[in-house]
């Protein structure tokens, strides 16, 4: 692979204004979309030497042919062309939605003669008012349900409307109480848009000024004896009651906000939006994103934005994101253009909008694990996933069991290793192993002993003599997991460690064992004695599988770690006469770590409840031994 590539352009051809650029295969195809405040300083990055590359951006500068660019006025023009673009030429390169399904909106058709509340998931209705979105398509039946005890309103569809105006009949809906459209009789049709109006107003605000105005007439209606005017206020009152409480407060009345709260990692971004009107979550929406590059979180937040809010669905007067966009200004006057006034895209840090945000990315969290986990449970995935990884590795039949190996410590100290297993590509939590290191170089140190202990039980499974079934059976004994020999060992590492657990197997005398370790930072798979790693496809279920086992392996590991150094530390403490557990707590707790303790005098340490002066000496003491 050269180093250059051909169809780079002159550093002094690339302009410096801001502009939008494309980069494209030999068939024309456009393969990513960018903008650019400054194209020359943009572009420089991509034709840097290949191997600084992130393992994505070089795949897609290796696959386009050409690139080219287009200068326009200002930030914001390169942010609408690229938006446009975007839309226009679906590039692969570019973050995609993985999940695209509809979501549910509460539309009132203003634009009508009789407007009418109605279930949509489309948002392209011509002067249609639009509320949500809903989680759940049954929240908004329940909402009209409720509002129009308050706010009688058509609901009828357009055909049955005009036969029944032709007709002079109630629609059928009417008929049954269902619609109460000016058809009905009961209305007008001035009436009738006067009502939709407070329907929207309450709906865009949810204040409680119309609840307190309705309070008002069913107490005077009460007072001239008007009982069913009355009773009729006391219903709208309640009606509306109920529709605020299926809203929890979470800001003050006045705030209209969306929160974005997101959660993202090598591959795949996943997004909870929060909708806030009138200080309450009116709607939640979820979906995961497809990164096509090593984007930031900037990016990330630049290219949600824009792909959530249109003309058809413009955006409050503020929306809080985890991180600001380098273009951030620019971005905020795309989106006036919609709204009609000004927004502001703010990153919370603090106060009651941070709590709000917090929550939206733990559902985020929560969302990308999820998918994740549906991904990994889904058998056909799992099958194609063995198969690709079974011909990327030159394998002769599939890994159906994988052991994965990782290596956490603390500063040279508390040494642990974690072993994980994956039978027909899920994890066999049963078979898992940890191992303590008690002293070593590095990590390539570390896997080689590590694997040097894991092959010698294979190697004693297959020097002992076959076992009679019958007499294993009848001695009630079990086959131990830990003798059963992988197809596949995975380490987590790049060129070194694949090296290191290469010469524990070859020194094992194990065979018919397949090798390879996954890079983290560019995600490459590197087998033994190989200059170049595999590339495995980005979204490729296999590549999936390999993040998987690695991700579980090192969280496998740092737990043993962790609870291996609580263990340290309290043997330590342990040590010292009239010492016990209940002080040790109270110490640590007191001074926040050992190594705070360690430079403590023994006057401070005497100043912890529980802990006298010659306790105080004589912990100072030991610790300083």
């Amino acid at each position: 692979m050269a180093n250059v590539l051909s169809y780079r352009p002159k550093t002094g051809e690339i302009p410096t204004e801001p502009g939008v650029y494309r980069f494209r295969d030999q068939n024309s195809r456009v393969l990513y979309v960018g903008k650019a405040k400054n194209l020359r300083a943009r572009l420089s990055n991509y034709f840097a030497p290949l191997e600084s590359l992130h393992e994505r951006t070089r795949r897609m500068v290796t696959t386009a042919t050409s690139v080219e660019w287009t200068v326009v006025g200002s930030e914001v023009e390169a942010l609408q062309l690229e938006f446009h673009w975007i839309k226009e030429f679906d590039p692969p390169f570019n973050v995609m939605f993985k999940d695209d399904k509809s979501y549910p909106y509460l539309a009132v058709t203003l634009a009508e003669e009789a407007p009418r509340a109605l279930v949509t998931r489309t948002t392209g209705i011509k002067g249609a008012r639009y509320f949500g979105p809903y989680p759940k398509v049954w929240a908004v039946y329940d909402t009209i349900e409720l509002m129009l005890k308050a706010f009688p309103i058509r609901t009828c569809k357009d055909s049955d409307y005009k036969r029944a105006m032709q007709s002079g009949k109630p629609c059928f809906a009417g008929q049954i109480g269902r619609c109460f459209g000016p058809c009905s009789g009961l209305v007008s049709i001035e009436e009738h848009r006067e009502i939709v109006k407070r329907f929207v107003s309450f709906m865009g605000s949810q204040d409680r000024k119309l609840i307190n105005e309705l309070t008002q007439e069913m107490k005077a209606a009460s007072a001239v004896m008007n009982f069913e005017l009355a009773a009729k206020r006391r219903d709208q009152v309640a009606a509306l009651e109920a529709v605020l409480e299926k809203s929890a407060v979470v800001l003050r009345d006045s705030v209209d906000i969306d929160l974005f709260g997101i959660v993202h990692d090598e591959l795949a971004a996943a997004v909870q939006q929060f909708v806030v009107r009138g200080g309450r979550i009116r709607g939640v929406r979820g979906w995961v994103v497809d990164k096509g590059l090593d984007a930031s979180m900037g990016e990330l937040v630049d290219s949600i934005v824009q792909t959530v809010y249109n003309e058809n669905n413009p955006p409050p007067r503020e929306i809080v994101v985890p991180e600001l966009p380098d273009d951030a200004a620019a971005l905020e006057e795309w989106l006036r253009g919609m709204a009609g006034a000004k927004v502001q895209v703010r990153a919370a840090q603090r106060g009651e909008k941070a709590a709000l945000l917090a929550t939206a990315t733990q559902n985020a969290a929560h969302s990308l694990m999820l998918y994740k986990t549906r991904r990994s449970s889904d058998f056909t995935a799992r099958s194609k996933a063995l198969e690709d990884i079974q011909e990327a590795l030159g394998m002769t039949e599939a890994p159906l069991r994988m052991e994965c190996y990782d290596v956490s410590h603390l500063g040279g100290t508390n040494i642990v290793a974690s072993m994980v297993v994956f039978e027909d590509g899920l994890p066999r939590k049963d078979q898992y192993r940890r191992f303590n290191i008690p002293e070593s170089t590095d990590d390539t140190d570390s896997i080689y002993r590590t694997l040097t202990r894991r092959l010698a039980h294979l190697r004693e499974e297959a020097a002992e003599p076959a076992a009679d079934p019958a007499a294993e059976e009848s001695a009630g004994e079990k086959r131990r997991r830990f003798s059963y020999p992988p197809n596949l060992l995975i380490v987590d590492g790049g060129q070194p460690q694949v090296e290191a657990a290469a010469r524990a197997l070859r020194e094992s005398g194990v065979q018919g064992i397949q090798l390879c370790g996954i890079a983290k930072r560019l995600e490459e798979i590197w087998l033994p004695d190989s200059d170049y790693p595999v590339i495995l496809p980005r979204n490729s279920d296999a590549l999936f599988l390999f993040q998987r086992i690695r991700d579980e392996a090192h969280r496998f590991a740092i737990t043993h770690q962790r609870a291996s150094r609580k263990r340290d530390i309290n043997s330590v403490l342990g040590e010292i006469p009239g010492l016990g557990p209940a002080r040790v707590s109270v110490l640590l707790k007191h001074f926040g770590s050992v190594s705070q303790l360690k430079q403590a005098s023994p006057e401070a340490i005497a100043e912890v409840r529980g802990v006298g002066p010659a306790l105080a000496q004589a912990i100072h003491q030991h610790l300083r031994a």
